[in-house]
């Protein structure tokens, strides 16, 4: 059973900009329902954490609306790297949780370590206060066609991801491992990223 996350908007899911400025982040796969319980270990441990959450209506018990924050995947955060590699390793594995970090591929077993920047832009488009804004999974973020482009105008100015078209809609798409966001945009706030 997925814990109650009512008042949970913490310190996991805040964009603190400064702090983002070097660090690479990890995406944890969990195998446990225990997402928030998670989090507060990685904060107990002094590491930044990120859980992606939404806002859900659910009825209360006098069957009135109510909109409370959920995580937009129960099995998935992502933690800061700012210790050495060997005590990250040592904080995933010696713990009561069963996780896994993703990795670039199954050979290497090397974790994927995810750019500041592109954490950072991920973080800011997670934002639960933004409506006109759609999660996937990363195979079906994969299977989006898109050209790279950052957006020069707007609110969202200075992101980049892929301009990517749905339901006649554009919407700036943003992946990282185990994620996808998208949030709508006029793609006349963008331009072509040149390789």
């Amino acid at each position: 059973m997925q814990e109650d996350h009512t008042n949970e908007l913490n310190t996991s899911t805040t964009c603190n900009q400064e702090a983002d400025t070097t660090d690479t982040w990890y995406a944890i796969r969990l195998f446990t329902n225990c997402q928030m319980k998670v989090d507060q270990y990685f904060r107990d441990n002094g590491l930044e954490s990120f859980i992606p959450m939404q806002y859900k209506v659910f009825e209360d018990e006098k069957g009135r609306p109510k909109k409370k924050l959920w995580p937009v995947v129960s099995n998935l955060i992502f933690v800061r790297k700012s210790k050495p590699l060997q005590a990250m390793k040592e904080l995933f594995t010696q713990n009561q949780y069963k996780m896994s970090v993703i990795t670039r591929d199954r050979s290497t077993r090397e974790y994927y370590e995810i750019p500041a920047k592109q954490m950072m832009e991920f973080k800011a488009m997670c934002n639960p206060e933004i409506e006109m804004r759609k999660f996937l999974s990363s195979e079906q973020a994969k299977l989006k066609a898109g050209t790279p482009v950052k957006v020069c105008h707007g609110p969202l100015k200075g992101l980049t991801g892929r301009l990517v078209r749905q339901s006649r809609k554009y919407y700036l798409l943003k992946e990282v491992p185990g994620l996808g966001v998208m949030l709508k945009v006029s793609r006349w706030c963008c331009q072509p990223l040149t390789e």
